[in-house]
């Protein structure tokens, strides 16, 4: 089994740049993707001219027209679908979609997420801790879910946050900024532990199988020559329940040749399943 999650930075500029036709190409079971950037109608008449045409698409779109989000395409039928996470100042924002989907390994779900950008000491940032908290409350209920049903979670998407020092190329210069701030680390503490420790209740896929850094980073900015000097953060994650991550095998960012073929500011991360 291979999942891919992508921030698409727009679904139809992604289009342009020869995006779906990559991610068509990589032999995914599941694509998860963020910042579609679309209505449903939109979505649905990028993908027909795809590659991805034939596949089954759960989208929940933000009632902010032009912004944020999130979908989940499978290749079979999904069992069921879930929109929004936490009140409901979060339940049409286009930043949560869960899909129940049969696997090899048992009943799944995997979730599309896209975490707030956050801006130091302003609503922005008010606004991504309250989202915080929901997606903390609705992570321990899933992962209650899935041991009591014996079933499994994959959680993927753009959190906007960088985890630890290797997770951020600049990060002494970052440390009083949105995505590298402490209050917002320890969320990832509380959900797949300290870093380096791999000890909470998720497992980090990209980490673990990634190596123990610096990077692999899996967004530049579209400005400098971050792109070129790989002065990147990592900010895209998988994450699992303790029995699906066991079978996970290998991890990939596909990050573009150059800069001119970039279809995004993100990378997709890849993760190989047994």
């Amino acid at each position: 089994m291979r999942i891919i999650t992508a921030n698409v930075n727009g679904i139809r500029a992604t289009a342009r740049r020869g995006g779906l036709e990559w991610l068509a190409a990589a032999k995914a079971d599941v694509i998860c993707l963020q910042e579609v950037r679309a209505t449903h109608e939109q979505l649905h008449e990028v993908l027909a001219e795809s590659g991805l045409a034939k596949w089954h698409v759960e989208h929940s779109a933000s009632e902010d027209l032009g912004r944020n989000g999130v979908a989940v395409l499978t290749k079979a039928a999904p069992l069921a679908s879930r929109e929004g996470v936490g009140d409901a100042v979060f339940a049409r924002s286009g930043r949560w979609i869960e899909v129940d989907v049969e696997s090899k390994y048992g009943p799944l779900t995997v979730v599309s997420a896209y975490v707030h950008s956050g801006e130091a000491e302003t609503q922005k940032q008010i606004d991504k801790y309250a989202f915080l908290v929901a997606m903390d409350k609705r992570l321990a209920a899933l992962r209650r879910s899935a041991t009591r049903k014996k079933s499994h979670v994959i959680v993927t998407g753009d959190f906007n946050i960088a985890h630890a020092e290797v997770d951020i190329k600049n990060w002494k210069g970052n440390r009083d900024k949105a995505g590298f701030l402490p209050e917002e680390r320890a969320y990832l503490d509380r959900w797949f532990g300290a870093a380096g420790t791999g000890n909470g209740p998720w497992a980090d896929l990209g980490r673990a199988l990634g190596g123990p850094g610096p990077g692999p980073y899996t967004w530049w900015s579209w400005r400098g020559k971050g792109f070129d000097t790989d002065g990147g953060w990592r900010i895209d994650y998988v994450i699992a329940t303790p029995e699906i991550a066991a079978m996970a095998k290998s991890a990939e960012v596909g990050k573009a040749p150059t800069y001119a073929e970039r279809w995004s500011d993100h990378a997709p991360l890849i993760i190989n399943f047994a």
